[in-house]
């Protein structure tokens, strides 16, 4: 809405009771196919601007668009309307259950998204069958709330996104940058146990880079502006893949030598509209756990077989084992010929029926470049986020010329496997925080455990306890100088997995009094026992 008084919750109440109103009323909702012509000329004969520019972009698309006009109720009733609409609707609006309709907020937002544009006024609303749909709806939406990485990355002191360096940059937290830190660990080690080279390349290139890439031609919106340095231009990264490429380049290659895989925790910058931009789910700056494979054609199925089954064994250690899987093939506009797309999706099929995964095709859905397969996983509250890729690419090794000679001593081209597991390790960092609630596993835990002194007394105690803990590997911390009552509530409020507390008995006995979060009291153990159970939980990353 482009009103120059800012709308209120009291405006929504009165909007909801029109909204009853005209639901009453069972006016019918009317399709009406117009000319473009007629259409422009309505659209100015009552001055809607915006209207008239949404016309205008449709059939700046698709010059030959079907316009079409819906109405509510017939042209001489008081409460008639009309609005450009591709449809379709209920047949009368006293088909909609009002008791299910909620209007929740008001925002500004920028027309189309343009920071440059009018900032008008938006009302968020949503509907539902029945009330009851929208009472867990509504119970969804709270408990999504209490989860927000963004509320709970600043209680928890684990990142934050600085104004003053610039909208969507991520600075990690001692907190956040110990649990990346252990992330990154277990998927570097995981990676070297399946036969991949670890690879670092620059965050910047020449801008022909880009260009032999085909980047700058199709993707330059996403860019960042290029930057001069000695009478060249040279460009921030947005992706890792040209590197890649480079390194292979860079060796002479037989089909002996094939698969080649490499994968990198590469950072990549891209840019973002100020009003797009969430937290870490969509940021300008973020690293991606990039792979890429290099393999002959008859290989596609094993290796795509390969990053499947890793896919699934990095996820479920997270603790996600419900995916949605879907399957996209070749579109409209392509490269490569058919026998190599033949190839591609039939080798994608093959490893998905060995996988045994139920999937679902989206037609036409691949990059012009190569068909590919997404997972989408399901949090502990039932969202499903997108999240791994595998990604075949017949483009970038025919502009970079990539070639291995063949059993036949001739050229060939490899056939190249992006994949992404986590997608960017900021975006599953936010997916995390809001799985566990901001409580991570005792392996991911910045803090592992909390030795709460009674008194000052038993303080060296606490400290020798933290010290032994710490030569074993274990995250620990000693915390006093307050109540009981209050160290534990501090400890739970921070996430603690495991909490000890310490008093005189403990320290005469060499014993700790343990609690695990959620006030599960464990009673009094063996301070070496409880050590030991630590270094369980983090070694087979399960639970105290």
């Amino acid at each position: 809405f482009d009103i120059n008084q800012p709308l209120t919750d009291k405006e929504l109440k009165q909007i909801k009771k029109e909204m009853q109103k005209i639901a009453k009323a069972k006016l019918p909702f009317i399709r009406e196919d117009v000319s473009k012509e007629e259409a422009e000329r309505r659209i100015k004969e009552i001055n809607e601007p915006y209207k008239l520019e949404i016309l205008e972009s449709i059939l700046s698309r698709n010059p030959d668009a079907e316009i079409t006009i819906y109405h509510i109720g017939e042209k001489d009733h008081p409460m008639h309307w009309w609005d450009l609409c591709a449809g379709p609707h209920v047949e009368k609006t006293s088909d909609i259950n009002m008791d299910a309709v909620k209007l929740e907020s008001v925002a500004g937002a920028y027309w189309r998204g343009d920071e440059n544009r009018a900032m008008l006024q938006r009302i968020y609303g949503t509907a539902w069958e029945t009330p009851q749909q929208l009472e867990a709806y509504i119970k969804l939406k709270e408990e999504a709330a209490r989860r927000d990485h963004r509320k709970l990355g600043q209680e928890l002191d684990l990142f934050s996104l600085q104004e003053t360096a610039g909208g969507g940059l991520v600075f990690w937290h001692g907190n956040g940058a110990m649990i990346r830190h252990q992330i990154e660990s277990f998927w570097k080690d995981l990676h070297l146990q399946q036969g991949y080279n670890l690879v670092y390349s620059p965050h910047v290139a020449k801008i022909d880079l880009w260009k032999t890439s085909g980047h700058f031609d199709f993707y330059r919106e996403s860019m960042f502006d290029q930057m001069q340095i000695e009478d060249e231009e040279y460009q921030i990264k947005p992706m890792n893949c040209p590197f890649h490429v480079g390194i292979y380049k860079e060796g002479f290659h037989s089909y002996r030598d094939l698969p080649i895989r490499m994968a990198e925790l590469g950072t990549v910058y891209r840019y973002e509209r100020s009003g797009t931009m969430h937290g870490l789910f969509r940021a300008r700056g973020f690293t991606q756990d990039d792979g890429h494979i290099f393999c002959l054609p008859n290989q596609i199925s094993s290796e795509i077989v390969g990053v499947l089954d890793l896919m699934e064994q990095v996820l479920s250690t997270f603790g996600f084992s419900k995916y949605e899987v879907n399957l996209s093939t070749r579109p409209e506009k392509s490269v490569g010929d058919d026998n190599f797309w033949n190839i591609a999706e039939s080798s994608l099929v093959e490893a998905l029926n060995k996988k045994g995964w139920s999937y679902q095709v989206d037609e036409g859905g691949g990059a012009f470049y190569g068909p590919k397969i997404d997972l989408k996983i399901q949090d502990a509250i039932g969202r499903k986020w997108q999240c791994s890729t595998v990604q075949l690419d017949f483009n970038l090794p025919q502009r970079f010329d990539m070639t291995y000679i063949d059993e036949e001593n001739t050229k060939q081209r490899p056939i190249m496997i992006h994949r992404a597991i986590f997608g960017s390790i900021e975006r599953f960092f936010g997916i995390l925080i809001e799985n566990y609630a901001g409580a991570f596993p005792i392996w991911l835990a910045p803090t592992q455990v909390r030795l709460l002194t009674i008194n000052d007394e038993v303080a060296p105690y606490a400290h020798e306890v933290a010290a032994s803990m710490k030569k074993q590997g274990i995250r620990a911390k000693v915390e006093g100088g307050a109540s009981i009552s209050k160290l534990v509530r501090n400890a739970t409020t921070a996430k603690t997995p495991v909490i000890c507390i310490i008093g005189r008995q403990e320290a005469e006995n060499k014993t700790l009094s343990v609690r695990l979060l959620g006030n599960v009291d464990m009673g009094v153990m063996p301070q070496e026992e409880v050590a030991s159970r630590l270094l369980q939980a983090i070694a087979s990353k399960g639970v105290f």
